[in-house]
C-alpha cells in the first residue's frame, strides 16, 4: 500500500515536536507499506532534511521515509494572521500535491484543522480513500479558550471540521472526548478509532540520553519538569503561583523547570524574574534524544493545562506519555480522563485547577517522600508498558489504515 501522509508539524526524534507521525510512519514501513509524508517547517521540528529548498520545498528519505517539506517557516508565537496564511499556503500546495501524486491511501492529520483539505480534495476529485486523524476538536477549542470569537471564522472552521469527517471513510481520535467530538457531527460509531497517543519506551525507557540537570538545579532538589509549549492553552501561570506558595514555605529545595517555546515565555520568565522567582527555571527546547535524560534525572512530570472544560477528555499530551515511559510520577491540575488514569492507577497525584497552595501541597509531600515517588512511577511505567506502548498502538492505527484501503 502507497499511503500519501499529511502533516504539517512532522518531527523525528532530533526535534523537540511531538514524533508521532515519524513512529506511525515507521510501522507503516514495518508492515511492508510505502510512506511519502508531505509537512512544512515547525520551528521546534527536524524533518531530518537538511539539504537546500529548491522552489520552495526540498525531498528525501529520512529513515525510509520519503518525506517532502515545504518551504513554510511556523512558530507557535506568530501573530494568529500569520500562522493562518501559513495553514492556509500548506494546504494548498498540499491539495495540488495529492492531485497528482500516485497513491492507494490519504492519510491527514490535524492541527491545523486545515490538514484535512488535502484529503478531502483527494477523495472528492480522485475518489482515494481518506482516513483523518484528529488531534484536537476545532473549533470547539478555541471557542471556549476565547482565542476565535469572530462567527464568520467559526462558522468556516466548523463547516471544515464537518467537511473533513464526512470526506473520510475512517477517523482517529486520540482521546475519548475527540471520539465522541467526532461521533457528534454524525459520524457513525464503527468509522471512529480510539488512538492516543502513546509511550516511546526505548527513547524513554531502555535507550535514554545522558541524565542531565539544568545549571542551578541541585542533585538534592525535587525537579518538577514541564516539557511543551508556554501558549495560551498551557496555564503555565499555574506554575508560578504555586512557585510563589513554595518561596513564602521558603521550601528552596524545590525547582520547577520549564523547558519549550510559545507566545507566554517572555511573560512568564519576566513575571518570575520581577517576583524573584528563583525556583523557576526556564530551558530552551530540546531534541526528544536530550529530553530523555533530562526525565532520567527528573522526580516529578508536570501535566498543566488552562482550566477549559472541553480540554477534560478532549487533549491527549505527548509530555503525560512521555513522563510515564520515563518512570516518573505525574502531577496534574486538571480533571479528566488523564486524572481518572492517575487516580486509578495511583501513577502520580492530580489538583484542583486554580489553587496553587494545593499544588504547593502536593509538591512538598512528593519532596518529603522520595520512596512513595519512586513507587508511582514504577505504577506508571507498568501504565505505559501494558496500555499505551506507541508500538501496539501503531499496530492498531495500521490496522485501520489497511482495511480502509481493503474495502
Amino acid at each position: 500500500m502507497r499511503v500519501l501522509y499529511f502533516h504539517q508539524h512532522f518531527s523525528t526524534p532530533q526535534g523537540a515536536s511531538g514524533t508521532r507521525s515519524y513512529e506511525m510512519a515507521r510501522r507503516l514501513l514495518e508492515r511492508g507499506h510505502q510512506v511519502t509524508l508531505v509537512c512544512g517547517s515547525y520551528g521546534a521540528a527536524q524533518t531530518g532534511l537538511v539539504q537546500p529548498f529548491i522552489k520552495g520545498a526540498r525531498r528525501g528519505s529520512v529513515d525510509g521515509i520519503d518525506v517532502i517539506e515545504f518551504e513554510l517557516p511556523y512558530r507557535n508565537h506568530d501573530r494568529f494572521s500569520r500562522r493562518t496564511i501559513t495553514f492556509l499556503r500548506y494546504a494548498w500546495r498540499s491539495v495540488l500535491f495529492a492531485l497528482r501524486h500516485d497513491c492507494d491511501l490519504v492519510f491527514a492529520t490535524s492541527t491545523p484543522l486545515t490538514a484535512g483539505i488535502p484529503g478531502i480534495a483527494a477523495s472528492v476529485v480522485r475518489r482515494k480513500p481518506f482516513v483523518f486523524e484528529v488531534r484536537d476538536l476545532w473549533p470547539e477549542l478555541p471557542r471556549e479558550m476565547g482565542v476565535i470569537s469572530n462567527p464568520l471564522v467559526l462558522a468556516a472552521m466548523s463547516a471544515l471540521e464537518w467537511a473533513s469527517y464526512h470526506a473520510a471513510r475512517a477517523c482517529i481520535g486520540l482521546a475519548p472526548g475527540i471520539v465522541a467530538g467526532i461521533q457528534r457531527r454524525g459520524i457513525a460509531a464503527d468509522r471512529v478509532h480510539l488512538v492516543p497517543n502513546g509511550c516511546d519506551l526505548e527513547l524513554f525507557g531502555e535507550a535514554a540520553g545522558v541524565p542531565w540537570r539544568p545549571e542551578g538545579v541541585l542533585e538534592t532538589d525535587l525537579m518538577a519538569v514541564f516539557s511543551g509549549a508556554h501558549g495560551i492553552a498551557n496555564g503555565l501561570d499555574a506554575v508560578l503561583d504555586a512557585a510563589a506558595v513554595l518561596k513564602d514555605r521558603a521550601r528552596n529545595d524545590i525547582k520547577l523547570v520549564m523547558i519549550g517555546e510559545g507566545k507566554l515565555k517572555p511573560a512568564l520568565m519576566d513575571r518570575a524574574r520581577r517576583a524573584g522567582l528563583d525556583n523557576c527555571v526556564f530551558c530552551l527546547p530540546v531534541s526528544k534524544v536530550k529530553l530523555s535524560g533530562l526525565m532520567r534525572s527528573a522526580n516529578v512530570g508536570l501535566m498543566i493545562l488552562a482550566n477549559v472544560p472541553a480540554f477534560y477528555f478532549g487533549t491527549s499530551p505527548n509530555k503525560f506519555f512521555d513522563y510515564i515511559a520515563s518512570s516518573i510520577p505525574v502531577l496534574n491540575n486538571y480533571p479528566g480522563w488523564l486524572a481518572g488514569l492517575i487516580e486509578e492507577h495511583r501513577c502520580g497525584v492530580s489538583v484542583p485547577p486554580g489553587n496553587a497552595a494545593a499544588f504547593a501541597d502536593a509538591l512538598e509531600k512528593m519532596a518529603d517522600n522520595r520512596s512513595a515517588l519512586q513507587e508511582m512511577g514504577r505504577n506508571g511505567q507498568v501504565l505505559a508498558t501494558r496500555e499505551f506502548d506507541r508500538r501496539l498502538l501503531a499496530d492498531r492505527l495500521v490496522d485501520v489504515l489497511e482495511a480502509v484501503a481493503s474495502t
